[in-house]
């Protein structure tokens, strides 16, 4: 047997100990677990790690959204999918349309009747791939497919802040993509209109477009006090009593359909018959309508796709609603429908201008409703989309109905 010196030997134990050490120094470098694959991706996506390590210099922001969630986000969002009713709406109004790579089954629907006007004025957002279904029943999978930096999700009307919040937390666990959720807000009161305003912000952080949310914001609150100057100092007996009938509220209704708060009316300083029955859309006996006998009424023309005319068939032909005031005196008029897929809030606005000019001409004598309406399409949606919206009506919007 050979006998290896001791200094030798000594040596060979050395260099086999260091061999061991390089074998599991790289097995740290091979395939990592799922789990390290998911805190990576989360860094690659938000400058933020999710998990128990720490980056030495983030690249995201944290938002914290209308359900009071933080949030982190890239710094510079390029990819964006709108999940819920309005949010892309939203999103057009903050000129960021170029930032979608999916949309909603109900933004992908070919439909007779558009009538949305940022759809209108946006016909490619019908061709982005599919993300789920619409009012915000989305697919975790086919999000991932698209793969958005940021969810954006307007908040489901009717549900509380905690069920909105939960659903935002379960659609981000499931995709592990940022999800902004938002309530979507109205202009009915001054809570609401806080709650859209705050939306528009967050989102505007979002897509980097701040300076334009204060555009729309100032925009919005510099045309309700046009319209409200105009007609603030008629007295309470000389304001004329009016009501809004065939609203339409997930989809096409008749003569009871109204809006409890229609914001045009207190724009313009209107006696709605129907206001302190509640604070949002209802339908109302028919009865009611004929008791308050209003000297106006104004048509949404959505009603038409109910088929006969829809409320104004039954204006023309049921007898007790002939004998109404308004239809013995031809006060029947038609306003631009505004509630599809959520509020467009533009049609509302534009609604205000023709409801004041019909109902006191003095006081809106420099204004032509349909060139106002388009000056307002333009600002919200970029395109001046009155005539391609109010042909799929018949072309009764802003025009008197004939008995």
């Amino acid at each position: 047997m050979k006998i290896i010196p001791r200094m030798k030997l000594n040596k060979i134990i050395f260099i086999g100990v260091l061999i061991a050490a390089l074998i599991a120094t790289s097995g740290c470098t091979g395939e990592s677990t799922p789990a390290e694959n998911k805190e990576v991706a989360s860094v690659e996506a938000t400058g933020t790690i999710t998990g128990t390590g720490e980056l030495a210099e983030s690249t995201g922001v944290t938002i914290t959204d209308g359900f009071g969630r933080s949030v982190s986000v890239p710094g510079n969002v390029e990819s964006v999918v709108c999940s819920g009713a309005g949010s892309l709406r939203y999103l057009v109004y903050l000129q960021a349309q170029d930032l979608v790579v999916g949309v909603d089954s109900l933004e992908k629907q070919e439909a007779e009747i558009e009538g949305r006007p940022y759809v209108l004025a946006n016909p490619q957002l019908k061709d982005y791939p599919l993300i789920g279904e619409s009012r915000g029943k989305d697919d975790p999978e086919k999000i991932i497919l698209v793969s958005p930096q940021v969810v954006l999700k307007a908040g489901t009307t009717g549900q509380t802040a905690s069920t909105n919040a939960a659903e935002a937390d379960t659609l981000h666990q499931k995709t592990g993509v940022p999800v902004i959720s938002f309530p979507y807000g109205s202009l009915r009161s001054g809570k609401e209109k806080a709650e859209m305003y705050s939306s528009l912000r967050i989102m505007g952080e979002v897509a980097g477009k701040q300076k334009r949310a204060e555009e729309i914001i100032a925009y919005i609150e510099a045309t309700m006090e046009d319209l409200k100057s105009r007609t603030a100092d008629i007295p309470e007996s000389e304001r004329k009593s009016v009501y809004v009938g065939g609203v339409s509220m997930a989809g096409a209704h008749g003569i009871i359909s109204t809006e409890l708060a229609y914001p045009p009316f207190m724009w313009v300083n209107a006696d709605n018959v129907a206001a302190g029955v509640g604070a949002d859309h209802a339908d109302i006996a028919k009865e009611a309508l004929i008791d308050w006998d209003p000297e106006y009424i104004f048509i949404d023309i959505g009603t038409l796709q109910l088929g006969n005319e829809g409320a104004i068939g039954e204006l023309r032909n049921d007898p007790s609603l002939k004998r109404l005031s308004a239809t013995k005196n031809g006060n029947i008029y038609g306003v631009i429908p505004y509630n599809f897929y959520s509020t467009n809030y533009e049609s509302v606005l534009a609604n205000a201008y023709f409801v004041g000019k019909v109902l006191y001409p003095d006081r809106f004598e420099d204004i032509d409703p349909e060139a106002k309406a388009d000056e307002i399409y333009t600002f919200f949606v970029g395109k001046p989309v009155f005539s391609d919206l109010n042909r799929q009506y018949n072309n009764l919007g802003f025009k008197q109905i004939p008995q």
